[in-house]
């Protein structure tokens, strides 16, 4: 798959703030690419150098394998949908996405006809045939999701940009919009760079996805690869899905603050300092006189509450150094246990299920 974008070592500050610090990254074509990382990691200062609106203070960007970081926005054919839309109250959505065709300052489209033409393909790709004469006050937030999208489609970007596109949506309709999100960019053939604050719409969206931490790219790989082998505690800490500890490496054993775990039998991942984790559903509770297998580590700690999320029912425990462990429990598997408050329960993982930094 060829690369249609290309940054070379980007870097960008505010005052003594560094944005980005050295971004390396190549994009595919015909991609969609989720680009995930807390508030403050760099994610839409990346997007707008990207699209222009911003100047990198160091480092190349290249479209198409042409340079570009000194191309005006307009001129990068790489579109843009903004959070928030951006769109005309006062133009209907037909109108609305027509305005960039009649209005580029490159090859800006004239005809009629044309107009007309794309516009009612565009309609009908992104699912609002019917709507076309409707002002976009007077339709939902989905719907001006679409439009915004397919004001951006109808220039034909080799490329789009969007800048956290659910974010106003309602929960429901933000998981019907990432099917169609994906679906649209199938249809089109274009890459699809989705940048989010959310681990599951990024998880669930990206066929690559990319974590940002201070200013750099932490990991790119596939959902899968992210989930399951996070390449850093950083990475780990912000998927939302492992209990963390501190601590050292010693004689075959990770020892921390609330015991000694024994080690399995794979490498230590290299990490800037040293940490094990355990997925919150791969640990069970047992009671606390219950023996363990010899693959199996075990600590204690006491239930506090638990949180049902519908699907699973989320359990807090807090341990003997005051820290929280989670468990996660998903409801296709059994009936939710319940726990005695401030009860002594065991914590129960198989070795080969943590992840080590080293």
């Amino acid at each position: 798959m060829s690369t249609v974008l290309q940054l070379k070592s980007i870097t960008k500050a505010y005052g003594d703030m560094r944005a980005l610090n050295g971004i390396d990254l190549a994009l595919p074509g015909d991609a969609y690419i989720s680009l995930l990382g807390p508030s403050g990691s760099g994610k839409t200062t990346l997007l707008r150098v990207i699209a222009g609106f911003e100047h990198p203070d160091a480092g190349a960007i290249l479209f198409d394998g042409k340079r570009i970081d000194t191309v005006a926005p307009h001129q990068r054919g790489i579109g843009f949908v903004f959070q928030n839309f951006a769109l005309f109250p006062h133009l209907s959505v037909a109108q609305n996405i027509a305005f960039g065709l009649e209005n580029r300052d490159v090859d800006p489209v004239t005809d009629r006809r044309i107009v007309d033409a794309r516009v009612r393909d565009i309609i009908s790709l992104v699912g609002l045939s019917g709507l076309e004469g409707r002002a976009v006050t007077q339709i939902s937030g989905g719907q001006r999701q679409r439009v915004a999208l397919a004001r951006t489609l109808v220039t034909e970007p080799r490329m789009v940009l969007l800048d956290e596109p659910l974010g106003a949506l309602d929960a429901n309709l933000r998981a019907r919009m990432r099917a169609e999100l994906r679906a649209i960019r199938e249809r089109c053939g274009v890459t699809f760079l989705h940048v989010t604050g959310s681990e599951a719409e990024a998880l669930g969206m990206g066929d690559t996805v990319l974590v940002l931490e201070s200013g750099r790219i932490a990991q790119s790989a596939d959902s899968d690869t992210v989930y399951n082998r996070p390449a850093s505690p950083a990475v780990a800490r912000f998927l939302n899905c492992y209990n963390l500890f501190a601590g050292r490496i010693e004689g075959g054993a990770f020892v921390g603050g609330v015991g000694r775990f024994a080690l399995g039998a794979s490498a230590p991942t290299r990490a800037a300092s040293p940490a094990y984790a355990i997925r919150y559903d791969r640990v069970s509770v047992r009671p606390r006189d219950t023996a363990i297998a010899e693959d199996e580590i075990r600590i204690e700690a006491n239930f506090v509450a638990s949180e049902y999320s519908g699907a699973a029912v989320n359990s807090f425990f807090a341990l003997d150094d005051g820290k929280v462990f989670e468990v996660e429990s998903h409801l296709s598997h059994a009936a939710p246990e319940t726990y005695a408050e401030q009860g002594r329960y065991a914590l129960v993982w198989k070795r080969e299920d943590a992840l080590v930094y080293a």
